[in-house]
C-alpha cells in the first residue's frame, strides 16, 4: 500500500516514523517474545492452536460467526470471490481511489471490475456513480454480480446506501476493510457488513502482524467452510476430496501469534489514533482541507489524509522532508489509469473526483504512539510551510 513516502531528513534533523510500528513493539515487550517462544515450542507453524484462538477472537470482536483467517488482505478478497464463482462476464464494481489489490483480484479470478467514482469529502464510493457503473456493465453485456466497498484510510463507507442499490441489482457486498477494520459504522461493526468482509494485517495497518496475513469476516455457513476449504488447495479440512479449484492461503501460526497480542491493546490504540486525528483536526483546519468524519461513523485513521490547493502538495512533502517529518501519497495515480487496468470500464461520465484527489491528497504521520510534542512539530512544519 505504500507509495511515494518521502521521509528522509537533512541538517541532522531527527527524523519521525511514518508509523511507529517499533514504538508498538517496545510497548507490547515481552508478551510478544513469549507468544512466539511458545510457537517455536510447540512447532506447529501452520494452522496451529494460535490461528484457531485469533479466529475466535476476532469473531467475537467483530460480532460475526465465522472469521477465516489467510495469508493476505489480497488472498482474503480473492477467496470470496472464488467462493461465489466469480467469472468471464461477470461484474464486480469498485473504486478506483484505492490500492490496486481492490480490483485486482477481480480480474485474476477472471471477472471483470467496473470503475466507480468516489465522493470527494469521505473518498468512499459514491453510490450515484456505483448506478452509474451499473448500468454500464449493462450496456456491455457484462452480469452484474457483486460490489466492493472500500473503507478507505479508516473510515467506513456508506454501508446503507451501497447495501440497498445492491438488493435492487441481485448484488452481493464484499467489504474491503483492509484499511477500516475495528471501524464502527452506525453501530455495527466493520467486519461485519455485506456477504462477507476482508482485512489484511499488513504490518502498516491498524492491527498488524509481523509479515503478511489477512482474514475473512462473515455469518454465512455455507459460505465459510467453502473458504475454508478454498485456502487450502480447495480441500475442506478432514475430507480426502478436492471439492474446489483453491490457492495456499494459510496465515503462519507466528503471525496468529503475534496478532493475539496485537488484539488486546488494539481497543486503546484505535481511541489514541481518533485523539491524534482530533489533534490535526484542530490544529491545521484552517489550512488545509481536513478528514471529514460523518455522524455516526468511527474511524480507524488507517491515514491521516488531508486536501491541498493544486499544486501545493509537492512543495509541501519536499519541505516536510528536509525537516524530518514524512508524508505519503495515496494515491497519486489510482488504478484506473495504470497500464494493467486501463482497459476495465468506468462508470459513465468517468471518475473525475477520484483522478482530482489523487492531485490535491497528502497524509501525514498517523498512528497510536505520536506524543503531543511530535504532533505538534508536524503541525507548527505544515502551517508554516502553507502560510509561507
Amino acid at each position: 500500500m505504500n507509495q511515494h513516502i518521502r521521509s528522509e531528513a537533512s541538517n541532522n534533523v531527527q527524523p519521525i516514523p511514518f508509523i511507529d510500528v517499533a514504538g508498538q513493539r517496545k510497548h507490547l515487550g515481552k508478551a510478544i517474545d513469549d507468544a512466539v517462544a511458545k510457537v517455536l515450542n510447540h512447532c506447529q507453524f501452520i494452522l496451529g492452536p494460535e490461528v484457531r484462538e485469533l479466529e475466535a477472537q476476532l469473531s467475537g470482536f467483530a460480532g460475526v460467526k465465522h472469521t477465516i483467517s489467510c495469508a493476505s488482505g489480497t488472498d482474503a478478497l480473492m477467496l470470496v470471490l472464488l467462493a461465489k464463482g466469480i467469472g468471464q462476464g461477470d461484474a464486480v464494481f469498485c473504486p478506483s481511489f484505492t490500492f490496486a489489490a481492490t480490483c485486482e483480484t477481480v480480474a485474476l479470478v477472471g471477472g471483470t471490475p467496473v470503475f466507480v467514482d468516489v465522493d470527494e469529502h469521505t473518498f468512499n464510493m459514491d453510490v450515484a456513480s456505483l448506478k452509474k457503473a451499473i448500468a454500464t456493465a449493462k450496456k456491455l453485456g457484462l452480469k452484474p454480480k457483486a460490489v466492493i466497498p472500500v473503507d478507505l484510510f479508516g473510515l467506513p463507507a456508506d454501508h446503507d446506501a451501497i447495501a440497498a442499490v445492491a438488493a435492487e441489482n441481485n448484488l452481493f457486498v464484499l467489504d474491503d476493510a483492509a484499511q477500516g477494520f475495528g471501524g464502527i459504522y452506525k453501530s455495527k461493526k466493520i467486519g461485519g457488513i455485506g456477504l462477507a468482509a476482508a482485512t489484511s494485517f499488513f504490518p502498516a495497518k491498524p492491527l498488524g502482524c509481523y509479515g503478511d496475513g489477512g482474514a475473512v469476516f462473515t455469518n454465512d455457513d455455507q459460505l465459510a467452510e467453502t473458504i475454508r476449504g478454498l485456502r487450502v488447495h480447495g480441500q475442506l479440512p478432514g475430507k480426502p476430496e478436492f471439492s474446489h479449484i483453491g490457492i495456499t492461503g494459510r496465515l503462519d501460526t507466528i503471525q496468529a501469534a503475534v496478532l493475539i497480542e496485537k488484539l488486546r491493546i488494539f481497543p486503546a490504540e484505535i481511541a489514541a489514533r481518533n485523539k491524534v486525528a482530533t489533534r490535526y483536526a484542530e490544529k491545521l483546519g484552517q489550512y488545509a482541507i481536513v478528514p471529514h468524519v460523518p455522524e455516526g461513523y468511527t474511524s480507524v485513521w488507517a491515514q491521516y489524509t488531508i486536501r491541498l490547493q493544486p499544486g501545493r502538495r509537492d512543495g509541501l512533502a519536499a519541505a516536510l522532508k528536509a525537516e524530518g517529518i514524512p508524508t505519503a501519497i495515496y494515491y497519486a495515480k489510482p488504478p484506473h489509469q495504470h497500464e494493467a487496468y486501463k482497459r476495465f470500464p468506468q462508470a459513465e461520465g468517468g471518475l473525475p473526483v477520484t483522478e482530482k484527489l489523487s492531485h490535491e491528497v497528502i497524509s501525514l504521520p498517523m498512528h497510536a504512539y505520536l506524543d503531543e510534542p511530535t504532533q505538534d512539530r508536524i503541525c507548527e512544519a505544515v502551517k508554516r510551510h502553507l502560510t509561507a
